[in-house]
């Protein structure tokens, strides 16, 4: 929770949230990459039932959630360029519309 008891959803919140509460249209990628990953879980929750504290380290550490165990490959890695650390190398939303596309098109 942040200040005034309000909810703060960490485990959807990229890097530069989690360390200079930095929000760019980049750390909503890095939210809809999480997305991705719920939709492909049936809804799990992101990092079961780790706590925030550690989720919060595990992202600083640079580690990302597994992939689904249905979910293809290629789907994955869109989930991993949404992941990357570095805000200006994650896809803009521009990107993954045209990515996803292209999956729709793969055999």
């Amino acid at each position: 929770t942040g200040s005034g008891g309000a909810k703060f959803p960490i485990k959807w919140a990229a890097p530069e949230v989690l360390n200079y509460m930095r929000f760019s249209s980049k750390s909503d990628v890095w939210a809809f990459g999480v997305l991705m990953w719920e939709v492909f879980t049936c809804g799990k929750m992101p990092y079961g039932r780790r706590k925030n504290a550690d989720v919060v380290a595990m992202v600083q550490e640079g580690s990302v959630l597994d992939q689904p165990r249905y979910c293809p490959h290629n789907v994955y890695q869109v989930m991993r360029q949404c992941w990357e650390q570095i805000a200006d190398q994650r896809p803009s939303f521009n990107d993954l519309k045209t990515e996803i596309g292209l999956l729709n098109t793969e055999d």
